[in-house]
């Protein structure tokens, strides 16, 4: 695994092990040599991941729209910074350049990336690896729902198994480095 790609809030939460797993997971990914993508931020945790994987010496490349260049007041000190049009060319582009996908906690668009990423997974538009840190029980409630789909016939088995969640970022890297790409052909059966 050369690249993941990381969702996270531009935030950085309330609680200080939101921050502190940012940390730690930026540092991990820099001594093992993965590269992190991510969108590009300097701010909240995604600035968090991103200054503590360059600090140790790892690859950092960010994309981000131009609308959100100055909001989320793009990292100039990056490996690499694409500029993009639009959201919709940011979430393709960082998918293109990654061997998988970890959420830490954020809001909207953290919450929104991670679905969007495991839908694509379901519709098998890719077969990389998807996880998530449960920093502080935070994606509990996300979780809880999962299996309330999976329980009212919503959400296969074999789908709800897409998603690999841990509490600490170093058995997320290990999980998503040892996971083999699920089998997900294109899903032509959607209503049976």
């Amino acid at each position: 695994m050369k690249a993941i790609c990381v969702f996270c809030g531009s935030s950085p939460g309330s609680n200080p092990a939101y921050r502190q797993a940012a940390r730690v997971l930026g540092a991990l990914m820099a001594a093992r040599g993965i590269a992190l993508v991510y969108g590009g931020g300097n701010l909240g945790l995604m600035g968090i991941v991103a200054n503590s994987c360059m600090t140790g010496g790892g690859q950092v490349f960010g994309v981000i729209p131009k609308a959100l260049l100055d909001r989320e007041h793009g990292h100039r000190g990056l490996t690499r910074l694409e500029v993009v049009d639009s959201m919709h060319e940011r979430k393709a582009r960082m998918a293109e350049l990654s061997d998988g996908f970890l959420a830490l906690p954020g809001g909207f668009g953290t919450l929104e990336e991670l679905l969007e990423i495991l839908t694509w997974s379901q519709l098998g538009i890719h077969g990389k690896p998807v996880a998530l840190i449960n920093v502080a029980g935070f994606f509990d409630p996300l979780l809880a729902m999962l299996a309330h789909a999976r329980q009212e016939g919503f959400l296969r088995d074999r789908h709800h198994q897409l998603l690999c969640t841990t509490v600490e970022p170093r058995d997320a890297l290990d999980l998503l480095v040892a996971s083999k790409s699920p089998d997900n052909k294109i899903v032509t059966d959607l209503e049976g």
